[in-house]
């Protein structure tokens, strides 16, 4: 592992475990063996380590999403995307807690550029069940609003999850997937309210 690896996983560490802003440069070099000052020899700032942590993370989101097939029926990439997203939580758990927890401290270019990213990996969901919806697998539904919903609850289980807990990848994934599917199909659209005008009296 080279010294700039070892630096950013222990930094992502320190951050899951602390916090970003109640860990200092000084922790982070002691944690990695070097002088303060000698840490600034591999890195450029206590930002720019917490953007490239972040950053990896949803490089790990977008890669297990890019990699389900893209033909696969609705419900088949869906359960994909579940636990390619459960598996990067239980694979990556510091470096996703810091994904979920740290990212609202980055500078603003550095917040723009990891939602761009974020926005990109939930159309993944959002496609994958509106072509549901369009071939009526599912009843008719906001389909943004449904994977906005998909992923508020399975990014969550980092929350929760211990890797010597009762539930591995697999078990955890299947239920997760089967709660998640349940819910679609059984989303019952409210019916539009007629207008009136005023104050609807």
């Amino acid at each position: 592992m080279s010294r700039r690896s070892e630096i950013l996983d222990r930094a992502g560490e320190l951050f899951s475990t602390r916090g970003f802003h109640a860990t200092s440069m000084r922790d982070l070099a002691e944690a990695v063996g070097l002088q303060g000052g000698s840490l600034y020899a591999h890195i450029a700032s206590k930002e720019d380590l917490l953007f490239e942590i972040v950053n990896k993370a949803a490089d790990a989101f977008l890669r297990q999403a890019e990699s389900v097939p893209r033909d696969l029926a609705p419900e088949a990439r869906l359960r994909a995307l579940v636990r390619g997203h459960l598996e990067v939580i239980v694979h990556e758990l510091p470096r996703a807690k810091v994904f979920f927890d740290e990212w609202r401290f980055l500078s603003e270019d550095y917040q723009r550029r990891i939602k761009e990213r974020r926005d990109a990996y939930e159309a993944y969901f959002r496609e994958t069940i509106a072509t549901g919806i369009a071939q009526g697998l599912f009843p008719p539904q906001d389909a943004r609003l449904a994977s906005l919903f998909v992923l508020s609850a399975l990014n969550w289980v980092y929350q929760w999850y211990h890797p010597n807990g009762p539930l591995g990848l697999e078990a955890l994934s299947e239920q997760y997937a089967n709660l998640i599917l349940a819910a679609l199909r059984n989303v019952r659209p409210e019916p539009v309210a007629r207008s009136t005008g005023g104050n609807g009296r």
